[in-house]
């Protein structure tokens, strides 16, 4: 069946091969290289395949494109613009999996410190995250779940027509939630007609993926799985009244955070398509080990049924208080409001420090559990989750999530392989991006220092490609400073 959404992401890979297009203004002012040929040579390649860095290399660009990687002692080919990069390291750029374009600003609390009525509201990042993942190396994000659909495909519209910067965009259409949703900014759906109606209006709109939140029922899920993947997508989710033994046998494509945070299967006396409390849920893991037989049985179950499951540790170390505050320059461009947001709702969890020794736990757990599933065959996607408590930014949490992949047992190319090649793997899009290899997208970061022995150098990111245009880092955060959170 002809539709809309796959066939917008078509015409993207068939328009973004060569530096075709001439960026606007608002585009240029970021942009450091726009030669047609480049040359990045004396660079340490960490290619994404989880293979060994490859030290003295050479990656040429041409029209948007990688044509070579060559040996740093081969000449680079003549009118190239060469770049000597000693010192650094190329890795592809970053598939964001897990991203939003929109965050939780500030929590609308009553007098006696409550969300009232209607409930949790979020604000769209439309001009901040776009500039603050490409900044931090995320050249493919998938929206993981829309407010504004609208907003965020005219963004993606604009993003590849060159009108402003960003990464290239899988959105995801509305939340696809369930009655008694805490977001009223959510669609509610109860009937399988509902969702069956909602997810096809949506890809003819132009969403190339979807996604199912926490009170969704099982039949209502179902037909969401059925019509999306009727219409060539793929859908994935946040759940809570369905389990993921259930969600996996319907035959959902994905599933966000890890069931440390989300899985239900496990709640004594749980009520069919009722989502149980965050205190039940969390009590039902706390007796588990990773390596007992009903989570290994749930391991097995995804993996023979080829669910991917998708990492999210920041926006869950955000919430232990005994882990590191925002950094300066992070603090330096969160909007004033949303950094007292962020540091109010951090410090209400310290009010009872059993909490966080209970919160560090289960991330503790949950980093086992990718740990385990990935040994076990499964596909691991990674995104950092710009929201709960507002201490996750866009691009700066896409950064610490590798850095938290490779503290819960991964080696640092692993970690790396994870969010690049895994992410395009399941996109159906790995013989464009992910990898470093000729032919491919000239998608690249480049980073000072070796992250393969220091996975914190991810952070020290001096250039930015994307279709070949060498995009400046400190320019891009630095047009967004007190903005993220309100713009």
């Amino acid at each position: 069946m002809r539709t809309g959404g796959k066939l917008v992401f078509l015409a993207w890979f068939i328009c973004s091969g060569a530096l075709a297009q001439t960026p606007a203004a608002e585009v240029r002012k970021f942009i450091s290289f726009d030669q047609p040929l480049i040359a990045l040579t004396n660079v340490r390649v960490i290619d994404g395949t989880g293979g060994p860095a490859q030290e003295n290399r050479t990656i040429v660009l041409r029209n948007g494109r990688i044509e070579a990687v060559t040996d740093a002692a081969t000449p680079p080919p003549a009118g190239a613009k060469v770049l000597q990069l000693e010192g650094r390291s190329v890795m592809p750029g970053l598939v964001g999996m897990h991203n939003h374009l929109m965050y939780t600003a500030s929590i609308n609390l009553d007098e006696d410190d409550k969300i009232p009525p209607p409930g949790f509201f979020v604000t769209e990042l439309a001009f901040s995250a776009p500039r603050l993942y490409l900044a931090a190396g995320v050249t493919t994000m998938r929206t993981t779940g829309s407010i504004e659909p609208y907003t965020d495909l005219n963004i993606r519209r604009m993003i590849d027509a060159f009108q402003i910067p960003g990464p290239h965009i899988d959105v995801t259409g509305p939340y696809l939630e369930g009655k008694d949703t805490f977001f009223p900014q959510m669609a509610v759906l109860d009937e399988r007609e509902h969702a069956r109606k909602t997810v096809a209006f949506w890809a003819t709109e132009g969403a190339t993926s979807f996604k199912a939140y926490m009170n969704i029922s099982e039949a209502v899920l179902g037909a969401a799985i059925d019509e999306a993947h009727r219409r060539g997508t793929k859908i994935t989710g946040h759940l809570c009244a369905v389990d993921y033994r259930q969600a996996a046998a319907l035959g959902i494509d994905n599933l966000e955070h890890g069931p440390v945070f989300t899985d239900t299967e496990f709640v004594p006396n749980r009520k069919k398509d009722s989502c149980p409390s965050s205190a039940e849920l969390a009590t039902s893991w706390e007796k588990l080990e990773i390596d007992s037989e009903p989570v290994q049985a749930l391991i097995r179950d995804l993996v023979a049924r080829k669910v991917a499951i998708t990492s999210t540790l920041p926006v869950f170390e955000a919430m232990v208080t005994t882990r590191p505050l925002l950094s300066k320059q992070q603090m330096a461009i969160v909007s004033s409001e949303s950094l007292r947001s962020h540091l109010a709702a951090r410090a209400s969890t310290a009010i009872t420090p059993l909490r966080a020794v209970k919160v560090e736990a289960a991330l503790k757990k949950e980093m086992a559990f990718e740990l385990a599933f990935v040994r076990a065959g499964g596909l691991l996607l990674a995104g950092p989750d710009p929201t709960g408590n507002g201490g996750t930014l866009p691009g700066f949490g896409d950064q610490r999530e590798l850095e938290l992949l490779v503290e819960a047992g991964f080696t640092p190319v692993e970690a790396i392989h994870i969010a690049t090649s895994n992410g395009a793997r399941y996109m159906g899009r790995l013989n464009r991006i992910g990898t470093i290899e000729a032919g491919k997208q000239a998608d690249l970061v480049v980073l000072k220092g070796d992250p393969t022995r220091r996975i914190a150098d991810v952070e020290n990111v001096e250039i930015v490609f994307k279709d070949g245009y060498g995009y400046d880092p400190a320019k891009l955060n630095a047009s967004v400073r007190g903005m993220v959170g309100i713009r």
